[in-house]
C-alpha cells in the first residue's frame, strides 16, 4: 500500500494548492474528457500530489480509493491518457482533466464509463 502524500508534502504549486476545496479524504473529483470529441470518459479522484505529478508528468495520475495507491492510467494496461489540458471548476472541487485516450478508459472495456446507463434520453427541446 502507498502512502498518500499530505498537502504540505507534495510538490503541487501553493497558489494552485489553495484553490482546492478537497472531500473529507483529501480528494477533488476529476472529470476526464477526451480531447477531440469532449466526450466524457471517466471519473478519477485526485489528492495534491497525484495533481502534481498528472502536471509535471503529463500522463493522468489519480489517487485509487479502492487500491488505496497512487495510479497512473494505463500503467498495467497500456491504455494510457496523455493529458493536454487540467481546469479548475469555480468552486475549487472539481478539475475537467483533457486527455488523449490510448485504448479504452472504462476497467469494462468500454471506450468512455458512461457508455452504459442512459437514465434519461434527450428530449426535444
Amino acid at each position: 500500500m502507498t502512502r498518500r502524500v499530505s498537502p504540505t508534502q507534495s510538490g503541487l504549486d501553493p497558489t494552485v494548492a489553495a484553490r482546492l476545496k478537497r472531500d473529507d479524504q483529501g480528494l477533488v473529483a476529476a472529470v476526464i474528457r477526451d480531447n477531440h470529441t469532449g466526450e466524457v470518459l471517466m471519473l478519477g479522484w485526485m489528492d495534491d500530489e497525484a495533481l502534481h505529478r498528472t502536471l509535471t508528468t503529463g500522463l493522468a495520475t489519480y489517487w485509487s480509493r479502492s487500491r488505496e495507491a497512487y495510479w497512473v492510467k494505463g500503467e498495467t494496461s497500456g491504455y494510457r491518457q496523455r493529458v493536454r489540458e487540467v481546469r479548475i471548476d469555480c468552486d475549487g472541487d472539481a478539475l475537467l482533466v483533457s486527455v488523449d485516450q490510448v485504448g479504452h478508459a472504462c476497467h469494462t472495456g468500454a471506450y468512455s464509463c458512461f457508455d452504459s446507463g442512459l437514465l434519461m434520453p434527450a428530449g426535444p427541446e
